[in-house]
């Protein structure tokens, strides 16, 4: 069975984490369920000169040109899409990664608000008892930020700071970027041959 991830992007700064691991999970045949938010467009744009369309059928087959993936690996969906899969428990993928998420996005999650897709989405993970990681990208964290991640925390989601180690004598942006993703791939379950582990000369 093919395996499926809802990813989404917000609009918290490092479009890079969730553009390269949208690749590596494409690459890997996952089945991805893309939400986008409006700001996540903009931090695209500015950050990595990415200007993803706003319809869901445009974006999707400028990703799937941009990748070289198989279309059938790819669905983008409106955040007023409230058919779509995600929105359902029924129907919703068990796994989900919110990649930049903004505190903004934390904070709605964290007291259960569903106004848009995204937040829907992560709400039925948790409450399915899924897998939800979240990937917050701000510094400093007020109270107020480390209060609803902790919150997340406490209703089972899997917190981890887009704050890449150094151990693997990163020698650009582009290794920063893959620690991040091979670590989320770790506990998304899938390989990873981005950098090397803790204790190992070579990529494993």
């Amino acid at each position: 069975m093919t395996q499926e991830v809802t990813l989404a992007f917000t609009g918290a700064s490092g479009a890079g984490y969730g553009w390269r691991l949208l690749e590596n999970l494409l690459a890997q045949q996952v089945k991805v369920h893309l939400l986008i938010s409006s700001a996540a467009r903009v931090v695209f744009a500015t950050e990595y000169d990415l200007k993803l369309p706003g319809g869901p059928e445009a974006c999707r087959d400028f990703i799937l040109e941009k990748t070289g993936a198989r279309k059938e690996l790819l669905a983008v969906y409106g955040k007023d899409d409230w058919f779509s899969p995600c929105a359902s428990g029924s129907a919703a993928p068990k796994q989900m990664v919110i990649c930049p998420c903004s505190t903004g996005t934390a904070a709605a999650i964290a007291h259960g608000m569903s106004d848009n897709l995204i937040e829907r989405a992560a709400d039925v993970v948790l409450k399915e008892r899924g897998q939800l990681l979240i990937v917050p990208r701000e510094t400093p964290l007020s109270t107020i930020h480390l209060e609803n991640l902790l919150a997340l925390s406490k209703a089972g989601a899997v917190v981890m700071p887009a704050a890449p180690g150094f151990y693997h004598q990163p020698q650009s942006v582009d290794d920063l970027i893959d620690f991040m993703v091979a670590r989320i791939l770790d506990h998304l379950g899938l390989k990873q041959q981005l950098v090397s582990r803790w204790g190992y000369g070579e990529k494993q």
